[in-house]
């Protein structure tokens, strides 16, 4: 463990794990995640806004049409937090991997409850392809919720007939809703950020009515198979572990192509940490050569 991520992670537990015990607002978790993060441009690249859809593009040079594509969804419960505050993730991904970014600004819960999220990421994959990006350049991303999201979308797409990307990058995903997995409780005092009760609590905002096990808002419930390659990475002392291994765990039984890593002692989703982490740089590293050999 480097020493950034022993002060990082005693922040976390000293600063977020207290609001998630008390239950994560929605207000109070919107001021929190109200600014952008940091993230260092290297030279010749830039961050271009996009109205249609709503997002951002992190490419290198502006005003082109890139034809290669990492579409990216941010985490966030599918309640907060933006395209702006992951940029460390984004940015670090896209200078990784050497391909430009689309930064997903999805509609939020409870505004805009399920199914709103993942008709907004259909549309924006289809609006790549309808730019004339194959769909084999293009490979979608997502931490989180955001990780959950990308799963969706690729069910969506596969049963709309749509010809699928490349692949799937997964930080930590999101994909058991329900909060059925055994490290909600097993590693809920190793989480530096979060417990597993709130967790679960969380899941209302954006489910509102619709089942916690609805097979497109909990991916882990669906059948998988005919999937793109997936890369997962997660901790192994957070509480949304086990949504990452069920998840691997089905995929290959689906006969997808997976690879899973588990990082010890690290926060959820601690890719975001890039600026300041040692071990966020080495995981998106890794996760940008996954990209580079599937959208070659």
């Amino acid at each position: 463990m480097s020493w950034q991520n022993w002060v990082m992670s005693g922040v976390l537990r000293y600063r977020m794990k207290p609001l998630s015990r008390r239950g994560l607002d929605v207000a109070r978790a919107r001021a929190a995640t109200g600014r952008a993060a940091p993230a260092r441009l290297p030279p010749g690249w830039g961050i271009r806004p996009s109205g249609s859809p709503a997002g951002e593009w992190i490419e290198r040079g502006t005003g082109t049409y890139p034809d290669h594509v990492l579409l990216y969804f941010h985490g966030g419960g599918y309640f907060f937090c933006s395209p702006a505050t992951h940029r460390p993730i984004t940015v670090g991904l896209g200078t990784a991997a050497e391909i430009a970014v689309f930064s997903l600004d999805y509609r939020l819960a409870p505004e805009h409850r399920f199914p709103a999220a993942v008709e907004d990421a259909v549309a924006a994959y289809r609006s790549l392809r309808q730019s004339g990006i194959p769909a084999a350049r293009i490979v979608l991303g997502g931490d989180s919720a955001g990780g959950g999201l990308a799963m969706s979308t690729l069910l969506s797409l596969r049963a709309s007939g749509d010809e699928l990307p490349a692949g799937a990058v997964l930080f930590s995903p999101w994909v058991d809703l329900a909060g059925t997995g055994e490290t909600l409780v097993t590693n809920d005092r190793s989480d530096v950020m979060f417990t597993g009760e709130g967790i679960k609590a969380g899941a209302h905002y954006y489910l509102g009515d619709t089942p916690a096990t609805d097979k497109l808002a909990s991916p882990l419930y669906a059948d998988l198979a005919g999937l793109p390659p997936l890369f997962i990475q997660a901790s192994g002392s957070e509480v949304l572990l086990a949504d990452s291994t069920r998840l691997a765990d089905k995929a290959r039984a689906a006969g997808i192509a997976v690879e899973i890593e588990i990082w010890p002692g690290l926060p959820h989703v601690w890719q975001i940490f890039s600026p300041f982490l040692p071990e966020a740089r080495a995981a998106l590293a890794k996760a940008g050569a996954f990209i580079r050999r599937v959208a070659s």
